[in-house]
């Protein structure tokens, strides 16, 4: 399909077609080198609760209803890890794991590359945030299903300044249209492959997919999930993401 076709294709989101199963395909994305976070063991492998990360997020799409298919981007070290993860976490819905490439990019289009001829909607997760809920994931999925395109984001309570090239504050942004992009991030299948498409065309590189969606000029609706859909970067970050674990025990809430 020629890139202008598929953007023809893309963009016609108005319309968005019911009758056909909405089959969707999830990407998790599991390559990073945790820098930051320090240590011999990488943020997805970590165990928090005697749970690795990534098998967190893993088992939060696997509870989804409208995820019927998942593909690990994972490091290469780690590749074959997941094998026993299917099978230890009964995770049924994990149908292949590629290796990442040089940037998030083209990890994601190497996952991309891999999914079902079925796929209609494709939604792409950091494996870092392991808190995200099934609930959340639907949400997403349902907007997604009806606009085309959607992404997990946080609102802001803080008072936003825009600064200039010097530090200083040059105006204040109006909070209320302030969002902080998380994932999943969710667009239908052609959607992706025209962004991915234009993209590599004219070398554009990003560091959201829903930058990739924009950039064809495809909408993309936001639909608010908790705070503590957090990304492990940081070893507070982990600190942080271990408290809310436990206070979800407490409450009686599924840690997964």
């Amino acid at each position: 399909m020629g890139i202008k076709t598929a953007l023809k294709k893309a963009l016609n989101f108005l319309v968005p077609n019911k009758k056909e199963p909405d089959f969707t395909s999830a990407i998790i994305v599991a390559g990073g080198s945790s820098t930051r976070l320090g240590g011999g063991v990488s943020k997805q492998m970590l165990e928090l609760g005697g749970i690795p990360v990534v098998v967190r997020s893993l088992l939060a799409f696997e509870n989804t209803p409208e995820i019927n298919e998942i593909i690990v981007v994972a490091k290469a070290d780690e590749a074959t890890l997941y094998h026993e993860f299917k099978r230890k976490y009964a995770i049924s819905k994990l149908k292949k794991v590629v290796t990442g490439g040089e940037t998030r990019q083209k990890s994601v289009a190497r996952g991309f590359a891999v999914i079902s001829e079925k796929s209609r909607y494709v939604a792409v997760h950091d494996g870092a945030r392991c808190l995200i809920t099934p609930e959340e994931i639907s949400a997403v999925c349902g907007a997604a299903f009806t606009y085309g395109a959607a992404t997990a984001a946080m609102t802001v309570t803080d008072t936003v300044k825009l600064a200039d090239k010097n530090g200083f504050i040059e105006k204040t942004i109006d909070r209320d249209r302030v969002w902080l992009a998380a994932t999943p991030q969710i667009f239908k299948t052609e959607v992706y492959t025209a962004a991915l498409a234009l993209c590599g065309k004219n070398n554009v590189e990003v560091t959201d997919d829903n930058s990739m969606a924009e950039y064809i000029g495809h909408p993309v609706k936001l639909v608010k999930c908790s705070k503590d859909n957090i990304k492990i970067t940081t070893k507070e970050d982990v600190e942080r993401v271990s408290a809310i674990l436990k206070k979800r025990v407490q409450k009686g809430e599924s840690a997964q």
